[in-house]
């Protein structure tokens, strides 16, 4: 969702960086920049997972995705959030069009609650899943795809599900479901050559682009 379809201008670090603080890792040291550098290079992963490896234990890493979750929905909730240009309109095109679409996201479930209320967005797709839905593993695993594809039904062979997102983990993600369309997109976290090196078979400016890229390949 975050970079995708939703722009949230940089609302992740700016999360992170608060919950950072409230764990005692202090603004300007060299551990708060290695910690937000990490945050940067592995965007759309599970956060608890990214918390895990920062933090070092269970407990630590449960407090900052709580102190996370709290900082976004609070900057969310200041309205500092909106849809990417098209992204809504591509969806209603794609769901017209007779696709099934799933919005996924590394969030906890409350957190990706509160943007599809902020935005108005409750009913837009077919289904919404975070990493728990999927069994707690999110990207880069397969898990969330895959779980879309077996809950939806909505294609019988899942060389026809089509992953799109804009980082590397998206790609991978898409790439080990055996998605058959794994589409980058540069309105988020990672560039050109991050989202090719990581799987991507076609690179769009935009999500918007993704219902005529369909339209063109069926």
């Amino acid at each position: 969702m975050a970079g995708t379809t939703v722009a949230d201008g940089g609302l992740v670090e700016r999360a992170f960086e608060r919950a950072a603080e409230r764990l005692g890792v202090e603004p300007g040291t060299p551990d708060h920049a290695a910690k937000l550098q990490y945050v940067r290079d592995t965007m759309g992963e599970s956060k608890i997972t990214v918390f895990r490896h920062l933090f070092g234990t269970e407990e630590l890493a449960r407090r900052a995705n709580s102190a996370f979750e709290e900082a976004y929905a609070e900057l969310v909730d200041g309205g500092l959030i909106a849809s990417v240009p098209g992204a809504r309109s591509a969806i209603e095109k794609l769901r017209a069009d007779g696709r099934t679409v799933v919005l996924t996201t590394g969030f906890a479930r409350v957190t990706q609650d509160a943007i599809l209320d902020a935005l108005g967005w409750q009913d837009l797709a077919d289904l919404t899943l975070c990493p728990a839905d999927a069994g707690g593993r999110g990207r880069p695993y397969p898990d969330m795809v895959l779980t879309a594809f077996l809950r939806t039904g909505a294609v019988t062979d899942v060389r026809d599900t089509v992953v799109a997102g804009d980082t590397a983990y998206d790609m991978l993600s898409g790439r080990r479901a055996g998605a058959g369309t794994v589409a980058g997109v540069l309105t988020g976290a990672h560039d050109r050559a991050a989202l090719t090196a990581n799987g991507a078979t076609h690179v769009l400016g935009s999500v918007a682009e993704l219902p005529d890229l369909l339209a063109e390949s069926s």
